[in-house]
């Protein structure tokens, strides 16, 4: 009987993640196919990013099979995307350059901000003012990068394993953008 109840509630978590989830009015894709990687990756979790009480973006996490550990992430990052659909009217490249950098200095001890300053750079000037209805793809193609685009365009890449832990970090460190959007990422239960 145990093993039914299980099994009936192991079942639904995956049809709710093989169907995705609609937010904010976006409907979150359950898989993502990405140029460069030969299996689609799935739907780990998705949230919203808030600012005050504004919503800024939904941000979907996706990996080869689901992962619910930072610490794992963040050590050795599997092939990835982040998702960011914007939801807002318009983030400035300026607030956005102010909000990447906030993100990599909250989340990386000074010497290793430092050793990655140059490509945080290299990766802020990949972005432009965004608008409602925008998406950017983060794409880690591990021995590659990670692969910047928007609105399906890419836009360039980003050398190194290093580089993608640290961006990870982001959302998934000790200081993240927001705990709810971590804790929505890295769970099954996504809203």
């Amino acid at each position: 009987m145990l093993y039914r109840v299980l099994l009936v509630l192991a079942l639904g978590v995956l049809d709710a993640h093989a169907a995705g989830v609609r937010l904010a009015g976006f409907d979150v894709p359950p898989q993502a196919v990405v140029d460069g990687l030969q299996q689609p990756l799935v739907l780990n979790g998705a949230g919203i990013r808030y600012k005050f009480f504004f919503k800024i973006y939904v941000g979907a996490l996706y990996l080869p099979r689901p992962e619910h550990r930072a610490e794992a992430l963040l050590v050795d990052p599997p092939p990835n995307r982040v998702l960011m659909h914007f939801v807002y009217s318009e983030v400035s490249r300026a607030k956005l350059d102010d909000a990447w950098d906030e993100g990599f200095r909250d989340n990386l001890d000074d010497a290793a901000y430092q050793a990655l300053a140059p490509r945080i750079q290299q990766f802020k000037d990949l972005f432009v003012t965004l608008r409602e209805g925008d998406e950017v793809w983060l794409d880690y193609l591990p021995g590659r990068g990670t692969r910047v685009s928007i609105n399906g365009q890419p836009r360039g890449t980003v050398p190194g394993r290093d580089f993608n832990a640290a961006l990870l970090s982001v959302w998934l460190g000790r200081e993240p953008v927001t705990s709810a959007l971590k804790k929505a990422l890295l769970s099954a239960d996504t809203p």
